[in-house]
């Protein structure tokens, strides 16, 4: 059954558009993308009806469909695709008319479903205009003129990869990671994910926090150069940080610009918006006055750093992450709650792990070995699990690396985060 998909410039709604008398095609007349279907045979009114029918289950603003005598034109602006699916089968398994060809109108689910180029907003599938911007014309030439990463191009990482070994393999180790990373070789880890302590003063079980603040940075700057020995060339690392505000310490800036200089290439940066507003108005700065205004925050910061090159090599057929996930996730403000269960697990500074979910799912592929020298009660390690990744995670405190253990015995690989199916 042949079909064009082209995308029209101007389409205006008209709620006539399925009528059994019509023979031209509307003119559109703003963005769209336009599907066309050729029946091999003249629709029947039963056919017509349940059209008919999907067409008021939705807006005549998201999409159009026109009947034509030999063609049904389906113009799409946007759609909710969980929907339309969910309201034809609905339609069809209630209908034994055998004047329907229920092929013929399973057609337009997978003819949408095929379609690639769209972005995603408020639940829908966003065809037309989605991604009108200014073009910038010779665009690699020009990268290529400036100096892409220019900063990391003369960096000496080895490009020979290696195995982790598998005793370390999907294990928590209790151990101080300056020393524990000693035991693992050069290039053997996919991604490193991680949120270290962040010298706030919380109640961290051994550790402590609110220390001098070069005494922390050249701790913590020790255990990010053997992150990054071990780290597989062209594989990533990725560090959750907020900055101590209140003495004006902008900690990601300062990580971001040691790795810089061990010539890392900074592939990005993402905002976590925890819309956490628990905050006193008049607890630091000036209130009402220039003075010295103290600005607040709900979002704290995901520095992406890649090893030798931003691509990352790896089986086509490990990918997870879907379409919609991969379009939700690549704008990189993620919108997530705080961890709910850092009372239940004694710890201060947990990070939730649906961050961790994305942060897998796009960084890296099923079957990679992911690491998180900062371990904390195993959320790096448990998502990894569930999502069918390797993991290795390395705490100081023996409590914590209980609680992470104890957590990893109740996870089965391939489930979400509440238990079903992924």
């Amino acid at each position: 059954m042949p079909d064009n998909i082209i995308v029209e410039t101007h389409f205006k709604p008209d709620s006539k558009m399925i009528n059994p008398e019509k023979t031209k095609e509307k003119s559109p007349e703003f963005p769209c993308k336009k599907l066309i279907l050729e029946p091999e045979a003249p629709l029947t009114a039963s056919e017509r009806k349940i059209l008919d029918k999907i067409q008021k289950k939705f807006s005549k603003n998201d999409f159009q469909i026109e009947i034509t005598d030999d063609k049904i034109i389906l113009y799409l602006h946007s759609i909710d695709l969980e929907a339309f699916k969910t309201c034809i089968h609905g339609l069809l398994s209630t209908t034994d008319d055998k004047k329907v060809n229920k092929t013929l109108i399973l057609e337009l689910v997978e003819k949408i479903s095929r379609i690639r180029s769209y972005g995603v907003k408020g639940g829908k599938r966003v065809f037309a205009a989605y991604n009108d911007e200014r073009k910038v014309e010779d665009r690699q030439s020009k990268v290529t003129r400036r100096g892409q990463y220019y900063y990391a191009q003369d960096n000496k990482f080895p490009k020979k990869n290696n195995t982790a070994p598998k005793k370390l393999e999907n294990v928590v180790i209790c151990d101080d990671s300056r020393h524990a990373l000693q035991r693992l070789p050069d290039n053997c880890i996919d991604l490193i994910i991680t949120s270290p302590p962040y010298n706030f003063g919380l109640g961290y079980d051994t550790s402590k926090d609110g220390v001098n603040w070069e005494n922390y940075f050249h701790t913590l700057f020790a255990i990010f150069d053997e992150c990054i020995r071990v780290l597989k060339y062209g594989g990533r690392i990725i560090v959750n940080i907020q900055p101590l505000f209140s003495d004006y310490i902008p900690s990601h800036h300062i990580i971001s610009n040691h790795f810089i200089e061990k010539k890392m290439i900074w592939k990005g940066e993402i905002l976590w918006e925890k819309n956490n507003y628990n905050c006193k108005y008049t607890a630091w700065g000036s209130w009402k006055s220039p003075g010295s205004p103290y600005l607040k925050y709900t979002w704290e910061f995901l520095e992406i750093f890649a090893k030798g090159d931003l691509k990352k090599d790896g089986d086509p057929k490990n990918i997870d992450i879907t379409a919609d996930e991969f379009k939700k996730w690549v704008v990189a403000k993620w919108s997530i709650a705080p961890e709910r269960k850092m009372v239940h697990y004694d710890h201060p500074a947990m990070f939730p792990e649906e961050l961790v979910e994305r942060a897998l799912k796009l960084f890296s592929y099923e079957g990679d070995i992911i690491l998180d020298p900062f371990n904390g009660t195993g959320t790096t390690c448990v998502a990894a699990k569930r999502f069918n990744r390797k993991y290795i995670g390395i705490d100081v405190s023996q409590k914590y690396c209980t609680i992470a253990e104890k957590r990893l015995k109740e996870i089965f690989p391939g489930t979400n985060s509440s238990g079903e199916d992924c």
